[in-house]
């Protein structure tokens, strides 16, 4: 995760980026046969469920930072009631946190009574088809540096102390912090193999499990001491060939022990979010049918917005980071999905970034759900999340969420070719050449949001099957139509 104030200390990096936009377009092709339960499966660029429907997905991140690593079953932390509110608001994904230092906490001993305070959570939401991806979240490595995700016995920085706390990401700058990485890279004292074998326990445990959508492999990865060769535009080849795709692939080994088809999702460093390409696959493949990559979108200066100053260049600055993800997804053979933006209450920040996402194609997950303690931020913490009071539901941020509760396609049956929200008017269009699935075109629309006096639909190409201002509008296509359009207006 990285959030808003936080990010003026990297706001350098913007002055290094390439001042180019772009997208790919969707590849569309098939690979591993269908589950036998509801789970997800890599199409191409794209994912679909075990009926064959492309599945695009809106979510939230939820990652409790602190011990025990788990949110507790209080209104603060995540109950039935908010699982509830996920579903009733359209946001059918979860990225729910699954730190390493929970699974692992001494070396070679996994922890069961942590992976049942997670799978609590991860029933919840299954229970109401929301799709589950588990995260082996990091932030600067380790309470040693205030942050997370590893567990004490993991933590080797050659006896270099930290002088000072420097906050999130400044920590991430300090030699103690960057040599621990290194270490980590260097598989110092076998830790690549206690790190594989925690994902083999989570994968025994959850590799069945209805409306899991995989692994995502670690949260954000930072290159250590070897950062400055790793900036804007360049990025980092040899970092990303020797060892981050070597270390990802090394816990991939440890998942397709218990679970060969699940989707497993690579995370490229963190610069990719200030438009590093990355080069996960492109010198040798990694020979798995079900691949995605994760990467996150977070413009350095948007800060410099929330003190009045003009941002005019993250606009730029999204179009080529969704270009670098896109490039490195097709490089890798992977499906795509953003799993980090937001972490902030500027609303314009989250309008800019869903209607670029929209144009791409792309699912997403917001940074965050709740707020949370967290050992990475201080003052800006309250701005993640989408309550006022994390223990009240009905502190909702109301601007935040008429950005983020969009109508948008959740099922198709079909390959997608274009879509447009306006989250001011309700306009709403779709389009996608329609094939064979097992079920209908399911559009979640946000009533309550959007279209309180209902909304009207125009549709070629398919019939609709569903009641008159539905919170799902269900389409079915129409025998001999090559192309399916619809479009949706509020009345």
């Amino acid at each position: 995760m990285q959030l808003g104030i936080a990010r003026l200390a990297a706001a350098a990096l913007c002055g290094l980026l390439a001042a180019c936009g772009g997208s790919s377009t969707p590849d569309a092709g098939g690979s591993a046969g269908p589950s036998a339960v509801p789970q997800l499966r890599r199409d191409g660029a794209m994912l679909r469920d075990q009926l064959g429907r492309v599945v695009l997905l809106h979510g939230m991140n939820a990652v409790w930072k602190l011990k025990p690593y788990a949110p507790p079953d209080t209104a603060e932390g995540f109950t039935a009631a908010d699982a509830d509110w996920l579903q009733q608001h359209g946001f059918n994904a979860v990225r729910l946190g699954v730190l390493f230092a929970g699974v692992m906490p001494q070396k070679g001993v996994i922890d069961s009574g942590y992976l049942a305070q997670i799978d609590r959570v991860v029933q919840l939401l299954a229970a109401r088809r929301i799709w589950v991806l588990l995260d082996f979240h990091q932030d600067m490595y380790n309470e040693k540096f205030y942050g997370e995700g590893f567990p004490d016995w993991a933590v080797d920085d050659d006896g270099v102390p930290l002088p000072f706390d420097a906050g999130f990401p400044g920590n991430y700058f300090q030699p103690a912090t960057s040599i621990t990485f290194d270490n980590l890279w260097n598989d110092k004292d076998g830790l690549w193999d206690a790190y594989r074998d925690a994902w083999a326990a989570v994968a025994a445990k959850w590799a069945k499990q209805p409306y899991l959508m995989g692994y995502d492999l670690i949260n954000e990865p930072w290159s250590g001491s070897n950062w400055a060769a790793c900036i804007p535009p360049l990025g980092c080849a040899p970092f990303d060939e020797n060892k981050l795709q070597p270390f990802q692939q090394h816990a991939l080994e440890g998942i397709r022990q218990h679970d060969p088809d699940n989707i497993a999702w690579f995370e490229p460093l963190v610069l990719i979010s200030y438009g590093a390409p990355t080069y996960l696959g492109a010198r040798m493949p990694v020979n798995d049918a079900n691949l995605g990559l994760s990467w996150h979108l977070y413009c350095p200066t948007t800060s410099l917005t929330l003190l009045g100053l003009d941002d005019i260049s993250c606009a730029v600055l999204d179009g080529d980071v969704l270009h670098v993800g896109e490039a490195g997804a097709d490089r890798l053979g992977a499906a795509r999905l953003i799993t980090e933006f937001g972490a902030t209450d500027l609303v314009s920040d989250e309008a800019r970034s869903t209607t670029e996402f929209d144009r791409h194609l792309l699912g997403w997950i917001y940074w965050a759900y709740k707020n949370w303690h967290d050992p990475t931020t201080s003052a800006s913490t309250a701005a993640q999340g989408m309550f006022a009071d994390d223990a009240d539901l009905s502190t909702v941020k109301t601007g935040k969420l008429a950005v983020l509760a969009r109508t948008y396609p959740q099922y198709t049956a079909g390959v997608p070719t274009a879509l447009s929200f306006d989250p001011d008017t309700g306009a709403f269009s779709y389009s996608y050449v329609p094939r064979a699935a097992g079920g209908p075109t399911e559009i979640y629309v946000p009533l309550a949001e959007h279209y309180p006096k209902g909304y009207t639909v125009s549709v070629s190409g398919a019939k609709v099957t569903s009641a008159a201002n539905a919170a799902t509008l269900v389409l079915e296509n129409v025998d001999g139509a090559t192309a399916v359009t619809v479009s949706l207006t509020a009345n």
